[in-house]
């Protein structure tokens, strides 16, 4: 070697700095309800391609519709993280266990029986909820939410932080807020006006009416929709609801809207026909991950950042005070509304008495245990 020449490191040779907040053996030991996992990504061939991998990030709580307990939260922050800073890693799929459900968002079981009456709890909650969605929103890597099932609440949220999203047909989607004792100010009110406009925000943000999948798609919540039941070894579209634009009495365009009478009945018989496959839901996905493949990383990075904005831009004006306002309210609407769902049931129903406590509000009744027992679902009369 010539003296004073610069020999080439290799790759081998160099030391390469570890980016993550934890381990990963510290990171494995503390998830809890969160799978982490590399899977090959796929070329053009179809062939995995070797060294380069996507990251899946699935909630793991299908008894409970994959709603995210504290742990959860915490588990998928640090996924995300990880995600993020893998030098190998291609794309994020963020997903749920199962068919039923991708997330219904915050675990209601653990709201009611916690945080309901501990305003100061909550607000420590809501700062780790803050961060799992500030961690999809600062992922260094294109996010993709893979949608399994329904996505509401807090799940529609987390759902709509991500950058692209692909549903099978048979999902619904909406919000729980104000039907449940909440507002959803964890990332609805400030995505939604960005990407469907003001007025279908405040329709789904106040109403909290539920939608279809093709209904989704029709307002642009989704990248792409495909078929997951299948009927004599046929995939067939969501038969539930109507899936041809076509004019109702008032001469509106109909998509996506539930079907009613006899076309409701013939639709819930071929759902008892036929059984879910999410086989197409896996390929499109997959599919969406190979074109990212085919990107400049750094350019399709920045990229991503520059879209973010219009969402990211609302979310940090927002979320602080977001944070304090959700806390609050777990003395009084939450409170009663989060109980009113985790003790409901089917035949007493699992919303308070809206009439009853509109009434006693007129008539300023202070919040107290007894106005929040009186406004509880009852047993219903035959």
């Amino acid at each position: 070697m010539t003296t004073g020449a610069v020999r080439n490191i290799t790759a081998a040779e160099r030391e390469m700095k570890d980016h993550n907040l934890v381990g990963e053996q510290i990171r494995l030991t503390a998830s809890k309800g969160v799978l982490y996992e590399k899977r090959p990504v796929r070329g053009e061939d179809g062939k995995p391609v070797a060294g380069l991998y996507n990251a899946w990030i699935t909630l793991n709580n299908p008894a409970q519709f994959n709603s995210y307990t504290t742990d959860m939260v915490k588990s998928a922050i640090l996924a995300f993280r990880a995600a993020s800073t893998a030098r190998d890693v291609v794309a994020v799929v963020f997903t749920g266990i199962g068919d039923k459900a991708f997330c219904t968002g915050g675990n209601t079981k653990e709201y009611a029986e916690y945080y309901a009456g501990n305003p100061q709890e909550y607000r420590g909650y809501m700062r780790l909820f803050n961060d799992m969605v500030s961690a999809i929103l600062a992922c260094d890597k294109p996010v993709i939410c893979r949608v399994n099932g329904i996505r509401v609440g807090g799940g529609q949220e987390i759902g709509m932080a991500c950058d692209f999203s692909i549903a099978q047909d048979l999902a619904r989607f909406g919000q729980a807020g104000p039907k449940h004792g909440s507002s959803p100010i964890g990332g609805a009110t400030d995505f939604l006006p960005v990407v469907v406009g003001a007025e279908r925000a405040m329709a789904s943000c106040v109403l909290c009416e539920p939608f279809s999948a093709h209904e989704a798609y029709f307002m642009g919540i989704l990248t792409d929709i495909v078929p997951a039941l299948k009927v004599d070894g046929k995939f067939v579209a969501n038969p539930l609801v109507e899936t041809s634009r076509m004019t109702d009495e008032y001469g509106r365009y109909v998509f996506g809207k539930s079907k009613t009478g006899e076309a409701l009945k013939a639709g819930q018989e071929l759902m008892k026909r036929g059984t879910v496959d999410l086989g197409l839901l896996d390929e499109k996905v997959e599919g969406l991950c190979t074109k990212l493949l085919y990107t400049f990383p750094d350019c399709t990075t920045k990229t991503v950042e520059e879209l973010r904005k219009p969402k990211l831009d609302a979310w940090n004006r927002n979320k602080e005070n977001a944070r304090a306002w959700l806390a609050l309210n777990m003395m009084t609407e939450a409170r009663a509304g989060f109980r009113a769902f985790n003790e409901g049931t089917r035949e007493t129903g699992r919303e308070v008495d809206f009439v009853a406590l509109r009434r006693a509000l007129a008539a300023n009744t202070p919040w107290s245990d007894e106005l929040t027992e009186s406004i509880q679902p009852r047993t219903r009369k035959p």
